[in-house]
């Protein structure tokens, strides 16, 4: 089973560029540590300081496999530091999220 980590951040609406640049940096760094980016969002209407992140895995542990090698990876590592630095990210929300499937048809049908 699949399952999407659905990454709900409240950013300082001041430094929306800077989380764009944090985000784009994950576009790289996600998936050469395991990670199925489906992508981030940044605010663009309405509401201003909020923006998303989802990535897939096959599995919780293979969730947890990738945030290991993502805690170990120097570039994971830098743009952690820079967004601490910059005080960008204000809160950060996680869901772990399946798909839901069709219901298979019974052959007798």
């Amino acid at each position: 089973m699949t399952i999407t980590v659905f990454i709900r951040y409240r950013i300082d609406p001041f430094k929306r560029a800077a989380f764009e640049a944090y985000a784009r940096r994950w576009l790289q760094i996600i998936p050469a540590c395991g990670g199925d980016l489906i992508g981030y969002w940044m605010p663009h209407e309405g509401t201003n300081n909020i923006a998303y992140g989802l990535i897939s895995f096959d599995s919780l542990a293979s969730y947890e496999a990738y945030r290991a090698r993502l805690r170990a990876d120097p570039e994971g590592q830098a743009n952690f530091n820079a967004a601490e630095q910059e005080r960008l990210i204000l809160g950060e929300e996680r869901s772990f999220l399946r798909q839901v499937e069709p219901a298979l048809r019974d052959s007798a049908d």
